[in-house]
């Protein structure tokens, strides 16, 4: 019998009003929101369900994508109990997956993201960031190519075998993109970001982050998650500390990450929480697997 993987969204899935019917349809769920807006000081609640403007703001698009997420998996168990023999998610959605494991509370993880969310924006000054998606190339040309461009330019996320995100100086990623299109690149994008995620700009901040991450109460995770740094299981809070404070910096290895759950026997993937972004890029990858997305209410009731 196959194994069955939860994987979570990350940044880029996030919509006003996403997970209301999900939070009008329990009085637990309200709880954990009123919890985490306590943890925080400040309406997260009120920003999700009426502020798009605000949502999409890296310090508070973080958070509630967690927050909105965990109350999706929360209903998801209540509903229709399943437990994955692997967790994994896209980026942000790490912080997630760890929630979900019992490797942190949700009103660290909502606190823990809001935080990373701001030194995220601090780290590099409006403008002189930039990030960029390459469709139809692959990765070890684009690695190739970034190789000889002036400046810090490098791979911030390996999305799918059609798709690579780039990520770092503004001048140097525009560079990149111009001779990424010469080398036969179908599409090369600019994403609407200021901050140039997952890449080395963000190092010294990670150093401030990293203290932040020494003062959580970490717990070895309940199941083995797929760390977006190594393609690889992390279980022990020795080792989910070590991939917090590096991943700040470091690129996404989605690619790898589904690779290894095939090589590991799973066959069933549960996208939980906003949007299908990764059912799309897992399709992408490996075709046979089946996939479920379980955003609203009506998905689970559909299981």
């Amino acid at each position: 019998m196959g194994k069955t993987a939860f994987v979570f969204p990350g940044q880029g899935s996030q919509y006003a009003g996403m997970g209301k019917d999900i939070y009008e349809s329990s009085p637990k769920i309200k709880k954990l929101y009123s919890k985490a807006d306590e943890r925080l000081g400040f309406s997260l609640t009120d920003i999700i369900f009426n502020d798009a403007q605000k949502l999409n703001l890296t310090m508070y698009t973080q958070p509630a994508l967690v927050l909105t997420s965990y109350a999706v998996y929360t209903i998801l168990q209540e509903k229709k109990p399943i437990t994955p023999d692997l967790v994994a998610g896209h980026s942000l959605g790490e912080f997630t997956a760890l929630t979900v494991t019992g490797s942190i509370s949700l009103e660290d993880a909502v606190f823990i993201t809001y935080i990373r969310g701001k030194l995220m924006q601090e780290a590099v000054p409006e403008g002189t960031g930039a990030m960029a998606a390459v469709i139809g190339l692959k990765a070890e040309e684009i690695e190739e190519v970034l190789k000889q461009i002036d400046g810090t330019v490098e791979i911030a996320n390996y999305n799918s075998y059609e798709q690579t995100v780039i990520s770092g100086e503004t001048k140097a990623v525009e560079e990149a993109m111009k001779v990424l299109k010469e080398k036969g690149a179908k599409k090369v994008v600019k994403l609407a970001v200021s901050v140039p995620a997952h890449s080395s700009m963000l190092k010294e901040k990670a150093k401030e982050f990293g203290e932040y991450i020494d003062q959580l109460d970490i717990k070895d995770a309940k199941y083995p998650i797929v760390s977006n740094i190594t393609a690889e299981p992390i279980q022990t809070k020795q080792q989910i500390k070590h991939e917090l404070k590096a991943h700040f910096y470091s690129p996404v290895k989605w690619v790898q990450t589904i690779e290894y759950m095939t090589k590991e026997g799973v066959d069933t993937i549960y996208e939980i929480g906003p949007k299908k972004v990764l059912t799309g890029l897992i399709k992408r990858i490996n075709k046979d697997i089946d996939l479920h997305n379980v955003e609203k209410l009506q998905d689970i009731e559909k299981l």
